[in-house]
């Protein structure tokens, strides 16, 4: 075996590009170090025998008269060309991904192909000495013909590498492009790949997207905009209608607290005034809910505030209701009672007002009455491991103290005002028999209650501690 390693040099320089070609392939993705020390460590067995038999990669195969030999010597000189290219393009490809990753393929797939051209230039140049200065002339006369063919997809391709050059947008970041919003999901040699919000790819081209107008969501990081915006009567006092939505604005507590959600008058004319909410969420997946939860409680919000949207069908009605009265039919759950049922509830209902920050109902308390939130924003705090947090947020509408009035029992939840609340106050005297008598009532707060205390307790279940894996190898590094 040995002799035949000493007697055909050239035969094992052909064995060592194959074995090159199958390690590349065997070697996984997770090996890409080991990857980079085999195909240098071949390339230098490589030259090694070509030089030591003779073979200069910059001068013609020496053999002339020996014709099958002399092509073998001349394929594995050029083949050393393109060997070397490989070599090369693969160590500056790994240095590149370090420093720049992804978004520096295609400068990469770019760069290797100028020192691919340059070794096939140097091989027809030294090894079948071929006169360089005619077939750059042709090639630069066939680059002309096939420039102007591919214009369109030459203008897609430089427009990529600007692209990822100056990095307006990466991966994984959320941009509208021309009024196309989606997340990136590719940037390649032609276009980039957005998944939309309704799940569709949008596939732009580089040199649309390097003229458009480019908005990237996800820059700063963790912060994506949303804003919602009202219309209501130009008769409706502002500072009214201000201080309604920013209780809906405190409502939300999806809305990061630093950028600070605010409020402001976009237009007013004598058709209407648009008042707008605007803030920021931590990730673009919460935006579709902010905005929606946004607007329900600024509707719920002015309509406490005896405020009514531009588009209400009814505004004329709830003025001639009581605010009692007008509650009743704003709750879902007492919605069920009939006209003359709620009269009588709304004239056994009595206002209480809380500061912010003053508790309305402690947790573990037993209560003897059902409070109806008419204004202002509860919060409910429950804890975990003995620390406090607050898990949700109430207002207008939203019931309190349903325990005690169905079952003589409490909730482990604090509900204190955010904000100046005014509730009003049902005695369990008097719903104790309405509910016995209206089964739909009782129902409805039943399942209220349960869905509270299912919540509460996932809130505040104790997730199960990993145990850390045991074992020979884990003895011997605490060991060690």
């Amino acid at each position: 075996m040995l002799s035949l390693l000493t007697d055909h040099p050239l035969f094992c320089a052909l064995i060592l590009i194959l074995v090159d070609l199958g390690l590349w392939r065997l070697i996984s993705a997770h090996g890409s170090a080991w990857k980079l020390l085999v195909r240098v460590l071949i390339f230098a067995l490589f030259s090694i025998l070509l030089f030591n038999e003779g073979l200069n990669p910059m001068e013609p195969a020496p053999w002339a008269d020996n014709v099958p030999l002399h092509l073998a010597a001349t394929g594995l000189q050029i083949g050393w060309w393109l060997f070397g290219a490989r070599t090369l393009t693969v160590l500056i490809g790994a240095v590149m991904m370090q420093r720049v990753g992804h978004t520096g393929r295609l400068l990469q797939d770019l760069l290797g192909a100028v020192i691919f051209l340059i070794a096939i230039i140097a091989a027809l140049a030294y090894v079948l000495d071929l006169p360089v200065k005619g077939v750059l002339a042709t090639s630069g006369a066939l680059a002309i013909i096939v420039g102007l063919a591919l214009q369109s997809t030459l203008s897609d391709v430089f427009s990529g590498i600007v692209l990822n050059t100056t990095k307006p947008y990466q991966l994984d970041d959320w941009i509208s492009i021309d009024g196309t919003e989606g997340r990136v999901t590719d940037i390649d040699w032609r276009a980039t790949r957005l998944q939309t919000s309704q799940g569709s790819m949008a596939v732009i081209p580089n040199s649309l997207a390097a003229k458009a107008k480019i908005i990237n969501f996800s820059r700063p990081s963790n912060m994506f905009g949303v804003a919602v915006s009202v219309q209501v009567s130009p008769h409706a006092r502002p500072s009214s209608v201000i201080e309604a939505l920013e209780r809906a604005m405190q409502g939300c507590r999806q809305l990061l607290e630093s950028p600070a959600p605010s409020v402001a008058l976009k237009s007013s004319n004598s058709a209407g005034a648009e008042y707008e909410i605007s803030g920021f969420v931590a990730s673009m997946s919460e935006k579709r809910v902010v905005r929606n939860q946004l607007f329900d409680l600024a509707f719920r919000h002015l309509q406490a505030s005896g405020v009514n949207l531009l588009s209400s069908d009814e505004p004329g009605v709830a003025s001639n209701l009581s605010r009692p009265r007008a509650l009743l039919d704003s709750s879902p759950i007492f919605s069920t009672l009939r006209q003359e049922e709620k009269e009588t509830f709304s004239q056994n209902m009595t206002l209480q007002t809380f500061r912010a920050g003053e508790m309305i109902l402690a947790g573990g308390e037993v209560s003897d009455h059902l409070f109806i939130i008419e204004s202002g924003v509860v919060s409910v705090t429950l804890k975990r491991h003995g620390a406090p947090f607050e898990s949700g947020r109430m207002g207008p509408g939203e019931v309190i103290g349903e325990a005690g009035i169905l079952s003589d029992t409490s909730l482990p939840a604090d509900f204190s005002a955010k904000t100046f609340c005014a509730l009003y106050r049902i005695e369990k005297s008097y719903l104790k028999p309405c509910l016995d008598a209206r089964h739909d009532i009782n129902d409805a707060m039943q399942a209220l209650l349960d869905f509270r205390l299912h919540k509460a307790q996932s809130l505040t279940e104790e997730t199960p501690v990993a145990l850390p894996k045991k074992g020979f190898l884990q003895w011997l590094r605490n060991r060690v």
